[in-house]
């Protein structure tokens, strides 16, 4: 058997031959990369190990020291847990509101970021790359640095957390809706410009329904992600829950039985939240389908 090709023709036994040359270079380039990778590793574990102020193969034995601390004065405090429920519930409220209020301006700002930056519908065509750069660099930032300088600014409190928040969230989810706006039907934007409609008429009645679903589904996930971002920034002084474990946290023990208790309220509320959006998201999927 033979491969008639433009070329001439050339034996089957030749591109076997080449296909599994070309397998064995594959399969080489690849055990080459592992074992550099393999070595990057292990030299940057010795690294980060001798630097450490204690030494990891010290410390892994006292890993579940601190959580059996933790759990040994809950389990001693069991009938104050519910009266630290009521206590902390108000931390876990703003905490939950700093996510949400966080997450719809994000999105808002995700909304005309993705639109401007989505070749077919953007307003102005040669600043495309621009607004991509900026939802790229708005998503590389970690909150926690937007925080830390916002509370340098501001001082403490939600109001650093959420404006970092948002920032964030524009960038990601801005990222998302872009890709979603990519496969619009722009019969209906078309139509619209036909009769005389701005942009912002034809990105409002053209393209938003189109793209809602998928819109609120990213939103919701992305809700759950900021429940536990704005948990995380109250370590740095910005509110919520996190800065109530903190300080439970940092008295030691006679408070364990606290950070218990946040643990718990902030554990229960990412579950219900998550199964909510879930289901949400769910039933947003089946519609778009029928």
């Amino acid at each position: 058997m033979v491969d008639q090709s433009a070329g001439g023709i050339m034996p089957t036994a030749a591109i076997r031959g080449a296909y599994l040359a070309q397998n064995r270079r594959k399969r080489l380039y690849g055990g080459v990369l592992l074992v550099f990778f393999v070595a990057l590793m292990a030299g940057g574990f010795d690294l980060a190990d001798a630097r450490n102020a204690g030494g990891f193969w010290n410390g892994i034995t006292h890993v579940f020291d601190f959580p059996a601390e933790v759990l040994g004065e809950a389990a001693g405090k069991l009938h104050e847990l519910p009266a630290h429920f009521v206590t902390f519930l108000p931390a876990l409220i703003e905490t939950v509101n700093i996510a949400g209020a966080s997450t719809l301006v994000g999105a808002m700002m995700a909304l005309v970021f993705s639109l401007l930056a989505t070749r077919g519908l953007a307003l102005w065509p040669r600043a495309i790359p621009l607004f991509r750069r900026l939802m790229d660099v708005m998503r590389a930032v970690p909150e926690i640095v937007i925080a830390l300088v916002l509370i340098f600014i501001l001082g403490g409190g939600p109001v650093p957390a959420m404006i970092a928040i948002a920032f964030h969230t524009a960038g990601a989810l801005g990222k998302l809706f872009s890709e979603v706006n990519e496969n619009v039907d722009l019969k209906p934007v078309d139509g619209l410009a036909s009769v005389g409609g701005n942009w912002s008429q034809r990105m409002l009645f053209g393209v938003v329904p189109q793209v809602a679903p998928n819109y609120l589904s990213y939103m919701l996930l992305r809700f759950e992600i900021n429940i536990r971002a704005s948990a995380i920034l109250g370590f740095v002084g910005a509110g919520g829950i996190g800065y109530e474990l903190k300080n439970a946290m940092s008295w030691g023990q006679g408070k364990y039985d606290e950070a218990a208790a946040i643990f718990l309220l902030l554990f229960a509320t990412i579950v219900v939240v998550d199964q909510a959006s879930g289901v949400i998201r769910n039933r947003l999927s089946a519609t778009e389908v029928h």
